[in-house]
């Protein structure tokens, strides 16, 4: 007897042990057929929130190429699983060679402004490879899998590092500098020129605003 998903009286889902439960708009797609027989995945009709659960409380959101090309309605999804204070979510984002020149600022809305993680996949298939990775990671030690902590979703030191090197003008050095100075990628993306001015300079402190500030 297949298993289903249940939803408590406060909307938060159960997910049984060992099972994705997906949404239904994604049966049939390349990214649930990569996942057919390595995991059990369930399809509901009542996700609006997320695209897959992976436990009752840690979830997908996934951005395809077509939602970058028509433009920003996928920030209101993004905000709307940011806000839901009972969900860990990972926000996956289809990075291709039509897509790429949207990326910048989808990480920097998603990584800088929001704090979360996010995880670039060139297609559905190596988006399926990386949902069972997880999976299975969370079946044998929930401890290891840096995305599954209780307390709100952080990404590793070296991955804030290596965000916040990506920044234009900032190398290694700065961008340790910067983190020393601010205890977060968030205090680092709201800091007033001033403040970053102290740490950089004049001129990169502008750069670095402009940086934060033109995709908002």
């Amino acid at each position: 007897m297949e298993k289903e998903a249940t939803f408590s009286s406060t909307g938060l889902i159960h997910v049984p042990f060992g099972h994705v439960v997906g949404c239904e708009k994604w049966r049939g797609s390349h990214l649930a057929q990569g996942m057919q027989g390595k995991i059990k995945l369930i399809f509901e009709e009542d996700l609006t929130l997320v695209d897959f659960h992976l436990s009752n409380r840690f979830c997908i959101l996934y951005i395809t190429e077509a939602d970058l090309v028509a433009g920003n309605g996928y920030k209101k999804r993004i905000v709307r699983l940011r806000n839901a204070s009972n969900l860990h979510g990972i926000v996956i984002v289809e990075k291709t060679q039509i897509s790429e020149q949207y990326f910048t600022a989808v990480q920097k809305f998603v990584v800088l402004e929001l704090g979360m993680a996010l995880l670039p996949v060139s297609s559905q298939m190596e988006a399926s490879q990386l949902i069972i990775q997880l999976v299975h990671e969370q079946t044998k030690e929930r401890n290891r899998n840096p995305f599954l902590r209780k307390k709100s979703c952080q990404l590793s030191e070296s991955s804030v590092l290596q965000t916040v090197q990506q920044i234009p003008g900032v190398g290694k050095v700065t961008a340790l500098l910067l983190l020393q100075e601010f205890a977060s990628i968030q205090k680092l993306c709201n800091a007033s020129i001033q403040e970053l001015e102290q740490v950089v300079g004049h001129m990169l402190a502008e750069k670095m605003h402009t940086f934060f500030t033109q995709t908002r």
